[in-house]
C-alpha cells in the first residue's frame, strides 16, 4: 500500500510540474489595423525568460524586424507603423502597403535566433 501512496504522489508532482511548466511558457499578442494610406501593427511578448529578444511581423512578402530589447518583467513589445507620427515616437517604420491580404504573423524571437512564440492573426480593416 506504501508504494501505491508514494507512485499516486509523484503522479500528481510530476501533474503540477507539467502545469508549472505551461503557465510559464512564453506567449504573444499581435494586433493590426489596415487602411488604404496605414498599416498599424504590435507584437507583444510576456512570459519571457531574462535576456534579449526582437520582434518580427510579417505579412505577404514583407518582413520587418523591431531591434533587440532585454525583457523588462518577462515582457517585450514593439510598434510597427506607417504614420510619421508614431514612428517618430519609436515604432519601427513600414510602408503603408506593409499589410497585405489582411493577416499578419506576429514572432518573438531571443538572442540565440529561436522564436518563442509567434500568431497570425486577421487585422481590423478601416475603410478611410
Amino acid at each position: 500500500m506504501n508504494i501505491l501512496k508514494q507512485t499516486a504522489a509523484a503522479c500528481v508532482l510530476a501533474t503540477l510540474a507539467m502545469i508549472g511548466a505551461e503557465a510559464s511558457a512564453a506567449t504573444i499578442r499581435v494586433t493590426c489595423e489596415v487602411s488604404p494610406t496605414r498599416s498599424k501593427i504590435s507584437v507583444d511578448g510576456k512570459s519571457l525568460a531574462s535576456g534579449r529578444y526582437t520582434t518580427v511581423a510579417v505579412s505577404g512578402g514583407s518582413m520587418a524586424t523591431s531591434p533587440a530589447e532585454a525583457s523588462v518583467s518577462g515582457e517585450v513589445e514593439a510598434d510597427y507603423d506607417s504614420n510619421p507620427a508614431d514612428i517618430r515616437a519609436g515604432a519601427v517604420a513600414i510602408p503603408s502597403t506593409f499589410i497585405t491580404g489582411g493577416t499578419v504573423t506576429g514572432k518573438v524571437v531571443d538572442a540565440s535566433g529561436q522564436t518563442v512564440a509567434s500568431d497570425t492573426v486577421s487585422c481590423r480593416i478601416r475603410k478611410r
